[in-house]
């Protein structure tokens, strides 16, 4: 018989538009700075669309335009779109569900469990 495991996410991701601006500085490479929002979030970082192609393991820092909070991350993963775009992945260097200032919904949420308007 197959074994069968299940991933679970650490924290509920949620479909949002933020706006932010990434920031990088190391050493020999001239400064970065782009405006972008972001396409994905959780408690523990973001997946945002960019121009520029970030390397993984590269620390960036990831400034919330709506509420000027600044925090620092690790790239976990970039790929290619269509076009001269890239996603990428940003891990929170600590996970922090406050950055965002919203409401994560319960671990045990799932949108299809239930018909809201039935009674339980």
């Amino acid at each position: 018989m197959a074994e069968i495991t299940t991933t679970r996410r650490r924290s509920q991701r949620l479909f949002l538009r933020v706006p932010v601006v990434v920031q990088a500085s190391e050493p020999n490479r001239p400064p970065m700075l782009e405006e972008t929002h972001t396409v994905v979030l959780n408690a523990h970082g973001t997946l945002l669309e960019m121009h520029a192609a970030l390397d993984t393991g590269q620390t960036v820092t990831l400034k919330n335009l709506r509420t000027t909070e600044e925090i620092e991350c690790t790239v976990k993963l970039v790929t290619p779109t269509d076009g001269d775009r890239f996603n990428v992945a940003l891990e929170f260097k600590k996970p922090n569900a406050s950055f965002w200032q919203i409401s994560f919904p319960p671990e045990d949420w799932a949108p299809h469990d239930k018909d809201p308007r039935k009674p339980r």
